[in-house]
């Protein structure tokens, strides 16, 4: 079908809807437009009112234009950075639909909850790009191994597609690395063989900037996709400084999450201009639309 046929059978149908409505035959041949006097006021909504401005906007170059209910312009880039975090422990179902929802309308990277929610999550994201996350041994990191094994793996039977983790503060703290290494490869091998990914968050308000390193080494070794700052729970959360520690001695292999305190987007900008490739967050929608009030991240 050539472009003029296609454009005539598209007319002839406007046409049809409108003799159908009873619309008035002034409004005929325009398609299904809305003429400038009944919308004086300009709101900027031309793709969702009128057939004829989106055609000039299409002829003006665009291939590809976007409607909705109500438009808002957001940064995508940054949007895909940030896991929208609701870890409360008092967190209700609502408010876990509403979290889901606006991760759908802004297109996050992914929703982290505690386990329990995971399921639920799964379903109301379920054909979407964002993805299900969620945290083991969490928020002290000082449960077993085998604990932390096992919730992995039920976290994904239940439909977890990244899976952030706690490590043993306080073995790393006393110096026993290898219990560390272990503990976060037993998690990691667990993810992966189910097609997840890890982050290891290493707590870093409780750990010198040697120990820092330390943890962040462990964690490439053992085979982490992702370090960490914090759990949220702890008396700090992220920093540039140890955002841009964390990234000097990962280097650009793995990814690094800034999490804990990200309340801004000035917040995270300094986050992403130290290193960071993830945001945590629960203030997202804020983040977002700032970057949006401020013209792009």
């Amino acid at each position: 079908m050539t472009q003029q046929e296609l454009d005539r059978l598209v007319a002839e149908i406007g046409n049809e809807l409108l003799a159908r409505l009873n619309v008035p035959n002034a409004l005929k041949g325009e398609g299904l437009n809305i003429p400038d006097t009944i919308c004086p006021d300009c709101t900027q909504r031309c793709v969702q009112t009128c057939a004829r401005k989106t055609r000039d906007i299409m002829a003006a170059g665009a291939d590809r234009v976007s409607a909705s209910e109500k438009l808002t312009k957001i940064d995508t880039a940054i949007a895909a950075m940030i896991d929208h975090t609701l870890l409360k422990p008092e967190a209700t179902a609502a408010e876990i639909e509403t979290v889901c929802a606006e991760a759908r309308k802004y297109s996050f990277a992914s929703v982290c909850v505690n386990p329990f929610w995971v399921p639920k999550v799964a379903k109301l994201l379920a054909g979407s790009p964002v993805k299900v996350c969620t945290v083991v041994g969490f928020p002290l990191g000082a449960t077993s191994t085998e604990s932390k094994r096992a919730e992995t793996e039920i976290a994904l039977a239940h439909g977890a597609q990244e899976i952030d983790m706690v490590i043993n503060v306080g073995s790393l703290k006393s110096g026993d690395s290898e219990t560390v290494r272990a503990d976060i490869a037993a998690v990691a091998e667990a993810a992966h063989k189910g097609g997840a990914i890890v982050k290891v968050i290493i707590e870093t308000a409780l750990l010198d900037d040697n120990q820092k390193a330390i943890a962040c080494t462990l964690s490439k070794l053992a085979g982490a996709d992702f370090v960490k700052t914090s759990t949220g729970f702890a008396k700090g959360g992220a920093t540039a400084h140890d955002i841009a520690l964390m990234r000097k001695v990962v280097g650009p292999e793995i990814g690094v999450k800034a999490s804990g305190g990200v309340r801004s987007l000035e917040d995270a900008r300094q986050m992403a201009a130290a290193g960071a490739t993830r945001i945590g967050a629960s203030a997202s929608v804020k983040i977002v639309e700032g970057a949006a009030a401020a013209g792009g991240y």
